[in-house]
C-alpha cells in the first residue's frame, strides 16, 4: 500500500467538483473584464529564480539537474514566467496585457492549515498600464470572483497599502538615509502581526532605524482607517511619500468607481513580503478572523519585466489561493456542496441496449450541463438502481423489454420514488428536460 507524499493531496469527484465550480467562478469573473486564459510549463530554469529572490530560494524548491544536465525546478510561483514569456514577445503583444492562469505550483515549505506543498492558485495580471485603473480592475475582478462564490463585505476585506509609502517613509525618518536597508524595514512590516512587538522594532533596527525612530514610523502607519488621515503620513515623508499618497488615494478612488470600493480599507501595515512589489498592494482577509492568515493578495510590480531584459513594462497582479479560499467559503457556509449530481440514468433491462443508448445520446443532447449515465457494468436491475441512488440520480429511465413491447419507457423520481411512463418514440422530447412531472 503507498501512501501520498506529504504535502500533496488528492481529490475525489465530489471534492472536485466544487474546487471547479470555484474556479470556473474566479475565471468567469476575469473573463467578463477581458483576460485571456495562457498554459504556462511546470518546470523552469532553477536560475531564473536564483536572480530574481537569491541562492537561498534553492532550499524552497524542488530544484533538480535533468538529465540534459540543466538546473531546473518545479515552478513555484508564476509571475517569473509570465514576465519571461512577456519579455518573449513584449513587441508583438496589444498593451495592456490581459492574462489569466489557474494551476498548481510547488514550494518545498512547512505543511499547515492552507499551506501545502503542491497548491493551486488562479493568476490574473494587467501588463502595460500603470494607471491606477489598472489597480482597480484586478481589485474589482477578484472583489467580483468573491460575491459570485456568495461571500458578501460583512465576509472579506481588502487591506490595501503602497510599498513606496513605506519605502519613503522609513528614507525621511532614518537618520542616514542611504544606510538603511527600505526592502528589511518593509519585510519587518510584513511581519508586524506575526512576531511580538519586540522583535518587530528589533527587525526595524537591524534595518537601520532606532529605536525611538522605529516607533515614531509605526505609529505614522498604523491607526489610518479614512485616505483623509494619509495628511500627515505625506507630510512626514516628504514629496516622494506624497506622490504615492496620491497614487493610492486614485487607486481607492477608481476602486470605488469600479464597485469594489466597499470591499477596501487603508492598512499601511500591509507590505506583502516579496521584494519585486514596487506600488499598491493589498491582501484580502477574512472580516471575522476566523481565518487569521491573509486568503490571498496581491499588487504592483513595474520593475519585474525590466529586470528580465525586457522593456520597462507597469505590471499589477492578483493571484487567489485556492486552499486559503476554501476556508474563507467554508467559514461563510458557501463553498459549494461537494455531493455528486446526476440528471438522468438510463437503466437497461434486458436486450435493450440499443435504444437505451439512443435515449441517453438524446438526453445529453438537451445541453452541455445535462449529466447522463447508463450501465456499462451489465448489472442487474436493482444494482443499476442503486448506483442510480448512490450518484444522485434525479430521474431514472427504466429501458426494460417489456417496456418498449409497450412502445414505452419508465419516468421514476428517485426522490419521492414515484414513477410513470412516456412513449418511447417520444422521449426525450426535442427541448426542455423530462421529468416524472412532465407525464404523470
Amino acid at each position: 500500500m503507498y501512501e501520498g507524499l506529504k504535502g500533496f493531496r488528492d481529490f475525489y469527484p465530489g471534492e472536485q467538483s466544487a474546487r471547479r465550480e470555484v474556479t470556473d467562478a474566479i475565471e468567469g469573473a476575469a473573463a467578463r473584464y477581458g483576460f485571456r486564459e495562457v498554459a504556462t510549463p511546470a518546470l523552469e530554469r532553477t536560475e531564473m529564480y536564483v536572480d530574481k529572490s537569491g541562492a537561498e530560494i534553492v532550499e524552497e524548491l524542488y530544484a533538480f539537474e535533468d538529465r540534459g544536465g540543466r538546473e531546473v525546478s518545479l515552478t513555484p510561483e508564476l509571475t517569473p514566467t509570465v514576465a519571461r514569456m512577456v519579455v518573449a514577445k513584449g513587441q508583438e503583444l496589444s498593451k495592456p496585457i490581459k492574462w489569466m492562469s489557474t494551476r498548481p505550483f510547488w514550494r518545498y515549505e512547512q505543511v499547515q492549515q492552507g499551506r501545502f506543498r503542491e497548491f493551486y492558485q488562479t493568476n490574473i495580471d494587467v501588463f502595460g498600464s500603470s494607471a491606477p485603473e489598472a489597480d482597480a480592475e484586478v481589485l474589482a475582478v477578484a472583489a467580483d470572483a468573491l460575491t459570485d462564490l456568495g461571500l458578501t463585505g460583512d465576509d472579506f476585506e481588502f487591506r490595501v497599502s503602497h510599498r513606496d509609502v513605506l519605502g519613503g517613509l522609513v528614507r525621511a525618518l532614518a537618520a542616514d538615509p542611504e544606510s538603511v536597508d527600505v526592502e528589511a524595514a518593509i519585510r519587518a512590516v510584513d511581519k508586524r502581526a506575526k512576531v511580538d512587538d519586540g522583535e518587530y522594532l528589533g527587525l526595524l533596527s537591524d534595518a537601520g532605524l532606532d529605536r525611538a525612530t522605529a516607533r515614531e514610523f509605526d505609529d505614522l502607519i498604523t491607526g489610518i482607517d479614512d485616505p483623509a488621515d494619509l495628511d500627515a503620513v505625506a507630510e512626514a515623508g516628504g514629496e516622494d511619500v506624497a506622490a504615492a499618497v496620491s497614487n493610492l488615494r486614485s487607486v481607492l478612488a477608481a476602486a470605488d468607481d469600479f464597485g469594489a470600493g466597499e470591499f477596501c480599507e487603508i492598512s499601511l501595515t500591509t507590505a506583502r513580503g516579496l521584494d519585486y512589489y514596487t506600488g499598491v498592494v493589498f491582501e484580502c482577509f477574512d472580516s471575522t478572523g476566523e481565518v487569521s492568515r491573509s486568503v490571498f493578495g496581491g499588487g504592483r510590480y513595474d520593475d519585474l519585466i525590466e529586470s528580465f531584459g525586457g522593456q520597462p513594462t507597469p505590471a499589477v497582479g492578483v493571484a487567489p489561493g485556492h486552499a486559503t479560499l476554501k476556508l474563507l467559503c467554508q467559514r461563510a457556509g458557501v463553498w459549494p456542496d461537494e455531493e455528486l449530481s446526476t440528471d438522468y440514468y438510463v437503466l437497461s433491462v434486458g436486450d435493450t441496449r440499443a435504444t437505451a443508448a439512443r435515449i441517453a445520446r438524446d438526453l445529453r443532447a438537451l445541453g452541455d450541463d445535462v449529466v447522463v449515465e447508463g450501465d456499462v457494468s451489465d448489472r442487474s436491475f436493482g444494482a443499476q438502481l442503486g448506483y442510480a441512488d448512490s450518484i444522485n440520480a434525479e430521474t431514472v429511465v427504466v429501458v426494460g423489454e417489456r417496456d418498449l413491447a409497450n412502445g414505452e419507457v419508465t419516468v421514476k423520481d428517485m426522490e419521492s420514488g414515484d414513477e410513470t411512463t412516456a412513449p418511447v418514440d417520444e422521449f426525450p422530447p426535442d427541448s426542455g428536460r423530462p421529468t416524472y412531472e412532465d407525464y404523470e
